[in-house]
């Protein structure tokens, strides 16, 4: 049914482009606009794919003097094919010199909206490609760092919120090698609180369970002498993301959260104030979290992440048989 309703668009789109009685300029700019409604919220990488085809068709239409409408186009265009799965980095590639198209010439005649959009969707391609050795991480920071001169905090709170979230993934993305990694620690949890000054839970309600559920994270794994606090105040993040992440509305998100949580109570004790006490209790709840996560991953196909809590689980019960000595063992690790 998708399938065929997605062809169906696709000729539609295809007669307006033939459609003699409009000007090449509204023939571009209609095949834009039908391509921008099948990425959004696509069901199946099909339509995203089709989207693909019909920026390829406006873009052949679109008279080469219209180059600003070419690089709005160009710009779309990079958006569906960052958003195809691909276990390779092609599409991505694709997006990239998509973006380092149109970014010249929106930087000269397109709004400064339009350019830190680009910019932005241009960090995110090379924060991705980062991530399979196909980018350097410094250019996806520079490129979100573009965007913030015009995605500020008072007038583009929500673009604001976001950068700030991807600029504290980015930094903790970078190598934990040298004597600044406890810098960029400091800088992500930094990001993640800024982005949060300008979001709220009633307002902006995912950026805001996002950013919190990263926080988590950061604090959790930072290399501080302060472990108990840090974890501590991670649990509060987790807490405040779980306020927006439920099992009902968003399962997986949920799935991720709460299973950071369990990592998170697995190395804390149940007495913040006598650690040599032991964490039976946090044990206890951390093994039911997992086991509701593992639940929730297994039915929405993530066998993968299934699998780490599985092990995370067995582990807990080992260490719960083993008490009353306190063994904190390998916990099984951040899901953003």
């Amino acid at each position: 049914m998708v399938a065929d309703r997605v062809a169906e668009e696709v000729r539609a789109a295809l007669t307006v482009a033939n459609d003699e009685a409009a000007t090449p300029v509204e023939r571009a700019e209609m095949l834009m606009e039908i391509a921008l409604g099948l990425q959004r919220r696509p069901k199946t990488p099909d339509q995203l794919h089709a989207a693909v085809e019909l920026y390829d068709k406006a873009l052949a239409v679109c008279p080469d003097e219209q180059g600003l409408l070419k690089a709005r186009i160009t710009a779309r265009r990079a958006t569906a094919l960052q958003a195809i799965p691909d276990e390779a980095t092609d599409y991505l590639e694709q997006a990239r010199a998509a973006c380092e198209a149109a970014i010249p010439t929106l930087s000269k005649a397109g709004t400064p909206e339009e350019l830190a959009e680009a910019e932005m969707n241009l960090g995110v391609v090379v924060h991705s490609l980062a991530g399979a050795g196909r980018a350097r991480i410094t250019d996806a920071i520079s490129a979100y760092q573009r965007a913030l001169r015009t995605f500020d905090r008072a007038k583009h709170p929500e673009e604001f919120a976001i950068l700030q979230n991807n600029l504290a993934t980015a930094f903790l993305s970078m190598p934990f090698t040298d004597e600044r990694a406890k810098m960029r620690e400091a800088l992500a949890v930094q990001a993640f609180e800024e982005g949060l000054k300008v979001v709220n839970l009633i307002d902006h309600p995912s950026e805001y369970a996002m950013l919190q559920n990263n926080l988590g994270n950061a604090l959790q794994y930072a290399s501080s002498s302060h472990v108990i606090e840090n974890n501590l105040r991670a649990l509060e993040a987790y807490d405040e993301a779980l306020k927006v992440r439920t099992r009902e509305t968003t399962p997986l998100a949920y799935a991720n959260t709460i299973a950071n949580k369990a990592n998170c109570l697995w190395n804390l004790p149940d007495d913040p104030t006598r650690p040599d006490t032991g964490n039976r209790a946090h044990l206890t709840e951390a093994r039911a979290y997992y086991a509701e996560a593992r639940e929730i991953f297994l039915a929405h196909g993530e066998a993968d992440k299934a699998s780490i809590v599985a092990e995370a689980v067995t582990q807990i019960e080992r260490e719960i048989l083993a008490l009353p000595a306190n063994g904190q063992g390998a916990a099984a690790g951040a899901v953003n």
